[in-house]
């Protein structure tokens, strides 16, 4: 008879062996299996996560600077059936760490070749490209053992002769010279602006007095216009009364002129009232009764 094995996803079983002397095997997880007693032989393996720090110590740059670099590294054993009877082959019977120490070495010789071919700067300054350059040129080789690189990152880079720090001081002095430079076109070109400003407020400021005096003159001649005007209008207005009342004056005297001469009783009566005309005789006639 036999038993009945389980196994989580996190790892898997490999079933080997058979009836009648079979070479079979079965690779299971997150499954079951069936083992026959004494002629089938059960071994596990874990699909977890393995977590890897690479080191690489006083490696030459293309440049001959020595460089220290530390990076961290998430594998684990891939779970295709190909690849997952290769990483058996490989590692079946071994110890997590006995699988760490094989890729961790795999992973540190690909990192140091790959260090010899770039400058510092380009290490220092552009590490994720790095970090996938280390990736593309190791997962063929840990592929072929069934591991797989889920990811790599640099996590330290640093020297013993302060190539670094030389480094990172002349970038500083390129920075600030930078934002020196920066400060000083920004002050001139705000300087620059200023002057435009003022030139601009003094170029509306002479407009507007300007169009202030053309008002102020036009308002001067109008005032001038209207008062000769009412100068005008008054003249005319006295030499038409002027005119009328000579007119008046004229027609007085011409009414004068017309008024009718005295009759001739009237001298008589005079006469009579005069000491020195002679007393009336009774036989003036009379006036008809």
């Amino acid at each position: 008879m036999g038993n009945c094995h389980t196994v989580g996803p996190n790892e898997a079983l490999v079933v080997s062996g058979g009836c009648c002397g079979s070479d079979y095997k079965q690779y299971v997880f997150g499954g079951w299996a069936w083992a026959w007693w004494c002629i089938s032989d059960t071994q596990r393996i874990s699909l977890e996560i393995m977590t890897l720090q690479p080191r690489c110590e006083d490696v030459e740059t293309a440049e001959g600077v020595a460089l220290t670099v530390t990076g961290v590294a998430q594998v684990k054993i891939m779970t295709e059936k190909e690849l997952l009877a290769v990483a058996c082959e490989q590692f079946l019977g071994k110890s997590v760490q006995d699988i760490k120490n094989v890729v961790l070495q795999t992973l540190e010789g690909h990192l140091r070749s790959i260090l010899g071919t770039l400058t510092v700067e380009q290490i220092y300054q552009d590490r994720d490209q790095f970090a996938k350059l280390v990736r593309e040129v190791a997962a063929p080789d840990v592929g072929r053992m069934g591991i797989e690189i889920l990811s790599f990152t640099i996590k330290d880079v640093y020297d013993k002769v302060d190539y670094l720090s030389s480094l990172g001081k002349t970038q500083t002095a390129v920075v600030q010279r930078d934002a020196d430079i920066g400060v000083a076109e920004a002050e001139r070109d705000a300087g620059i602006r200023e002057a435009e400003c003022k030139k601009e407020m003094l170029d509306v400021k002479f407009m507007a007095d300007t169009k202030i005096a053309d008002s102020k003159r036009a308002f001067e001649l109008q005032k001038s216009a209207f008062s000769e005007e009412v100068n005008i209008k008054t003249a005319e207005a006295q030499l038409a009364y002027e005119l009328q009342g000579a007119r008046e004056q004229q027609k007085i005297r011409q009414a004068q002129g017309h008024r009718p001469l005295p009759t001739p009783a009237q001298p008589q009566a005079c006469s009579r009232t005069s000491p020195l005309s002679p007393a009336p005789t009774g036989t003036e006639a009379r006036p008809p009764v």
